[in-house]
């Protein structure tokens, strides 16, 4: 059984993973840290996980954590996570990074994209970045993981059969993407109020959205050659999941089954990717 502990629980994506964690077999959640005041019980936060999990939200203390928990999961925003993670580390923790703060390996691109210096060069070159269908062996070993973002998940599980594979040109490629709402978190802001966001969409963040490089760095990776990203991201009035649809130019002509057969000899392995020959809906994963 691993000892757990969550970092930054008040938020959508904390109750999300806690909700994954309460379920698996291996794991024990034994400390959650909040930067709220009053030590809250995470049912006070998050009220559907009442009678699931009796913990408060402690303020974070690297001592404390490390003797709680092997592994530690950080769900602090940007910045604030680069601040914590170190300590964890330097105390033998195993720690995945569910921030921005690890994805990209160029400081001077996160800096560019993100406002602001990168504080921990040291363990940003170990860092690994979690997408376990790309980086599996090295995810087993690895100290520092650095969880995908949202919009590049679905952006390069998408390409990468046909990246890996030589099969488009790497430049040009237009992703067009749809969220919903509770991908922008639990913070409340004027855009996600319901009479804003409700029977409407909206683009945003055009030419501009922080999860661009990420999508380059990537995909470049797997393709060993640079690629570059043209993403739009959309908000949709609806609670959860992603809908994106993908551009690239062939380097030669395949028919569908060629595809199909691409995809899932790439993904047989992969118990996360489900192929499907029909066009999906966001129902069909989020649920």
């Amino acid at each position: 059984m691993t000892r757990v502990a969550i970092l930054g629980a008040t938020g959508y994506t904390a109750l999300e993973l806690i909700k994954i964690l309460l379920r698996h077999p291996q794991a024990q959640i034994t400390m959650l840290t909040s930067r709220q005041e009053g030590q809250p019980h995470l049912s006070e936060v998050h009220p559907s996980l009442t009678g699931r999990l009796d913990l408060r939200c402690e303020p974070f203390r690297a001592d404390r954590v490390a003797k709680a928990a092997e592994c530690v999961f950080s769900t602090l925003p940007h910045t604030a996570s680069m601040e914590a993670c170190p300590a964890l580390l330097e105390r033998g923790c195993r720690v995945i990074d569910l921030s921005a703060d690890y994805r990209l390996s160029d400081p001077n691109v996160y800096a560019e994209w993100y406002g602001a210096s990168h504080t921990d060069l040291n363990h940003l070159r170990e860092a690994v970045y979690g997408l376990p269908e790309i980086y599996g062996e090295e995810i087993r070993s690895a100290r520092l993981i650095a969880n995908p973002g949202c919009y590049p998940t679905a952006a390069i599980l998408g390409l990468a059969p046909l990246a890996a594979s030589d099969m488009i040109e790497l430049k040009g490629i237009v992703v067009d993407a749809k969220s919903g709402v509770s991908g922008a978190g639990r913070t409340p802001k004027l855009a996600y109020h319901f009479p804003e966001c409700n029977e409407s969409t909206v683009a945003y963040n055009v030419g501009k959205h922080r999860h661009t490089p990420e999508m380059d760095q990537i995909l470049g990776e797997i393709a060993g050659s640079p690629a570059e990203v043209l993403f739009t991201p959309h908000l949709v009035p609806m609670d959860r999941g992603i809908f994106t649809t993908i551009y690239a130019r062939p380097k030669r002509p395949f028919t569908e089954a060629e595809l199909l057969d691409i995809y899932r000899s790439y993904y047989s392995g992969a118990p996360f990717v489900r192929i499907v020959p029909q066009i999906p809906a966001t129902k069909d994963s989020a649920g």
